[in-house]
């Protein structure tokens, strides 16, 4: 036992050092904990033969539960309702357009059997976030178009689940009516909806009802709130995905006592579920076994990336004003990760006979999907000039940590381009009363805020203002004018 410990923290040391290593190259940290899984697993250094597919399956629900909600309690509600339609519409008739095309084109244009084909078709129908966004970090595309791919990344999970749970129980439990069908799926998804909903003001009420002392104590509640909304959902038949990223989305959008520890703790716990989950994934996945379906796994991703996405993001976006650059991008950005590799687990848990094929096949979809689209996804960018080189990120921040109820918050702004363009001076902003500058991150510099300090393009400024007050805020920052550094030589020797 003595040994699994150590093993654990090993494989948990490397999968950190390694991803640091590659940062530089944009390589997603789950592609590096898949690897490190693989690399300790039974197939190449043998040190750890995992097989348990059923606890593979219960971690990978439980991590699941906390990737999701976390993936709702950063969505924005001004982000989501200014790309509501088009993300919205990708999140949810895309993933059905997706799984719809690529099961035509497996079962009827390929001849692969029914049932293999309707379980990949669902199972890997899905967007993942954090594959996507971890590569394009070091890329800037319009503000538009970023919101789109993250909204409909952080929001198609619970389509794609609820497909393939009901194509999962209509394979072991018989489909039933047609009707009967129909009728399970929308009280999933309608249930799932309300019951996130409703618990989510309980929630909030109980933050800012209760004052204990010790901050770790909201920690706890927020751990038991999540995996409670959780349990009485799937106890009510509900989808209990859905219910957590509707009550993370609810919760997000609301002020409520300790709020950023709360988000702190959350994103900590999210990123932790997804490392240790893929890890967990490659000790389970054996190589071996590709030997014999790499090529129907190369036919997969093939299929699901140059037709069924593009189909999805074409028929899924008619009528809506989306460029065509925009459209290549948005179909080439979809990315597959953490969920459909899950999902790949169902079968296998339900003891169907295709499930081992099914999630090698995923697996291994997965994985070119992450190594084709993830390392061509910025030159792809670049090629539609959709994006240039993205500023740094600072090195310095502030968090507000309020123990009690509060209508103040910190406001972080990052000033427009070009950098080192010279803004206004701090006491001439117009900012609403009740508003102070406190920080001013200059690249790795610290820069006191005065009355006489002028703002300079790409710094970022941290402001502690009321909560109603943002849009005011930001507009006094980024409606001011900023002189590029050529310009005001220029000025300087007219003079």
């Amino acid at each position: 036992m003595n040994e699994l410990y150590i093993l654990t923290a090993v494989i948990l040391i490397v999968v950190v050092l390694v991803a640091a290593l590659l940062e530089r190259w944009s390589v997603p940290v789950i592609l590096v904990a898949l690897g490190t899984g693989i690399f300790f697993g039974s197939d190449v250094l043998g040190l750890w033969d995992f097989s348990d597919v059923i606890l593979t399956n219960q971690v990978a629900n439980l991590a699941l539960v906390f990737i999701l909600f976390h993936g709702g309690f950063s969505t924005r509600r001004e982000d989501f309702r200014s790309v509501a339609l088009v993300a919205g519409g990708l999140a949810t008739w895309g993933v059905i357009l997706t799984a719809a095309a690529t099961f035509v084109i497996l079962w009827r244009v390929l001849g692969w059997p029914l049932q293999e084909a309707m379980l990949l078709a669902v199972i890997i129908s899905s967007t993942d976030a954090a594959a996507t966004f971890s590569i394009l970090r070091r890329q800037r595309i319009p503000r538009k178009l970023s919101s789109t791919l993250e909204i409909e990344s952080a929001a198609n999970d619970p389509m794609a689940i609820l497909l393939t749970v009901a194509a999962v129980d209509a394979f072991t439990s018989g489909a039933g009516p047609l009707y009967m069908v129909a009728l399970s799926f929308l009280w999933k998804a309608a249930a799932g909806i309300a019951i996130g909903w409703l618990l989510s003001y309980a929630a909030i009420w109980l933050f800012n009802r209760l004052g204990p002392r010790d901050r770790g104590h909201y920690y706890v509640l927020m751990l038991g709130i999540v995996l409670l909304m959780y349990g009485l959902a799937e106890v009510s038949r509900a989808s209990g995905m859905l219910t957590v990223f509707i009550a993370g989305y609810m919760i997000g959008n609301r002020p409520f006592v300790h709020k950023q520890g709360v988000n702190n703790f959350s994103a900590a716990l999210s990123t932790i579920a997804d490392i240790g989950m893929f890890v967990l994934m490659g000790l389970l996945i054996s190589p071996r076994q590709w030997a014999t379906l790499w090529l129907k796994g190369v036919v997969l991703f093939l299929v699901l990336t140059f037709i069924a996405r593009p189909v999805a993001v074409w028929l899924g976006t008619v009528g809506m004003k989306i460029g065509l650059k925009n459209r290549v991008f948005i179909s080439w950005a979809g990315l597959r990760g953490a969920v459909p590799i899950i999902l790949a687990t169902y079968p296998l848990a339900a003891g169907l006979e295709v499930g081992r094929d099914v999630f090698n096949l995923v697996f291994f979809a997965v994985l070119m999907s992450v190594l084709v689209q993830g390392s061509s996804l910025g030159v792809v960018a670049k090629w539609l000039r959709l994006s240039k080189e993205s500023r740094p990120q600072p090195l310095h921040n502030l968090e507000l940590l309020t123990m009690a109820r509060s209508d103040m918050d910190l406001i972080v702004v990052d000033l427009p381009d070009p950098q080192g363009a010279r803004g206004p001076r701090i006491r001439d902003l117009p900012l609403p009363e009740g508003s102070v500058i406190v920080l001013i991150t200059r690249g790795a510099d610290v820069i006191v805020p005065k009355g006489n300090t002028h703002l300079e393009g790409w710094d970022q400024v941290t402001v502690l203002a009321h909560i109603k007050d943002e849009a005011a805020v930001r507009s006094a920052l980024l409606d001011g004018e900023f002189v590029p550094p050529d310009a005001e030589d220029e000025e300087e020797t007219a003079g």
